[in-house]
């Protein structure tokens, strides 16, 4: 019985089973942000970007990265190494755990950061280092404690930013010899042991309360000078008011004199019976008010003599008023002048 199945179909088959499985393994598809590093008979020919790339099977194949990952579970952190033969040229960040960094005031922190870089260049991240993510972890690490070493604790906390951008500084002249560049650093915790922490919290609360009591001293400070200076500027008004009231007492008691001399005459003993006469209109009006101060009213020696001076003086010129009266009415001037020059 003769085979149905002829030699060369079955050469053929294998044939195109080959040239299928060959297609198969040189095409390769890249997709958009990744890259692929070739080697051809062990040595680096080119790189593959996003697209439909063709390789020789069996001859030129892509050589992988290793790259370690830490998951975290829980409050610890586990590494997980992986080689990838896709380069990932998107930004990625490495949360690496928590270092022990000790202070320049001899204080042992825990920090945590976190890693921003990319790769910009494939061939330098496989050719020059051997594990591109391992290095740059180590490099970040050591980084840190170099920096932070530098610092005392609490200038640590008041300059995050520093912290950064001087880790970020000293990291990228190395990490770009591996082609890799560092978009930024992050420090994200920062523990301390728990005296240290309790010791931090006594002094911030003593520290609040050195500024309420300058924020309370300064402002009785400001309202006793307020104070003083409205005390300051009412007493010289009252001073004002009180020189210019005695100013025009004075003015008027002058106008009064200079009216009953000029109607009784300014002989000497004239004047010395006005002045006698305006004394003892004082003492009688201080009478009431020395009154009130008790049940006996002493007099004194001279406000006798002072009252028998205006009984003289009514007696010859009958009073200061009437004489006046007549002066004035002898040089034609009006009643009604007379009695106002009579009151005062």
């Amino acid at each position: 019985m003769e085979s149905l199945v002829s030699p060369g179909l079955v050469i053929s088959l294998i044939i195109v089973a080959v040239g299928v499985f060959v297609i198969a393994k040189g095409l390769v598809i890249i997709r958009q942000s990744e890259v692929m590093v070739i080697e051809r008979l062990g040595s680096f020919n080119r790189v593959l970007e996003s697209g439909i790339n063709i390789i020789i099977p069996f001859i030129e194949r892509p050589r992988p990265i290793s790259m370690i990952r830490y998951m975290r579970m829980g409050e610890e952190y586990h590494p997980v190494s992986t080689d990838e033969i896709r380069i990932d040229r998107r930004e990625t960040v490495m949360d690496f755990p928590g270092q022990p960094v000790v202070t320049t005031d001899n204080v042992t922190v825990n920090i945590n950061g976190a890693l921003y870089y990319q790769i910009i260049d494939p061939r330098r991240a496989v050719y020059e280092v051997a594990n591109m993510s391992q290095a740059v972890e180590v490099l970040a690490k050591t980084t840190l404690r170099s920096v932070v070493g530098k610092m005392e604790l609490d200038k640590l906390f008041e300059s995050r930013a520093e912290v950064n951008s001087a880790i970020q500084a000293e990291m990228e002249e190395a990490a770009s010899k591996w082609g890799v560049k560092l978009t930024r650093v992050e420090v994200q915790d920062i523990s301390m042991p728990e005296e240290v922490e309790e010791a931090m919290r006594l002094q911030m609360a003593a520290e609040r309360k050195r500024r309420a009591t300058v924020t309370e001293a300064e402002g009785e400070k400001s309202a006793a000078i307020a104070m003083a200076q409205g005390q300051r500027e009412s007493s010289i008004l009252n001073a004002q008011g009180d020189k210019e009231s005695a100013i025009l007492r004075a003015q008027g008691e002058q106008e009064s004199i200079r009216l009953v001399l000029n109607a009784i005459g300014d002989s000497e003993e004239n004047k010395r019976t006005v002045v006698g006469y305006l004394l003892g209109q004082s003492y009688i009006k201080a009478l009431p008010t020395m009154a009130k101060d008790g049940e006996r009213v002493f007099v004194p020696y001279e406000s006798s003599a002072l009252l028998g001076s205006m009984g003289m003086f009514r007696e010859l010129a009958g009073s200061p008023e009437d004489a006046v009266r007549d002066a004035l009415s002898r040089d034609g001037l009006r009643g009604g002048m007379v009695a106002s020059a009579g009151n005062s």
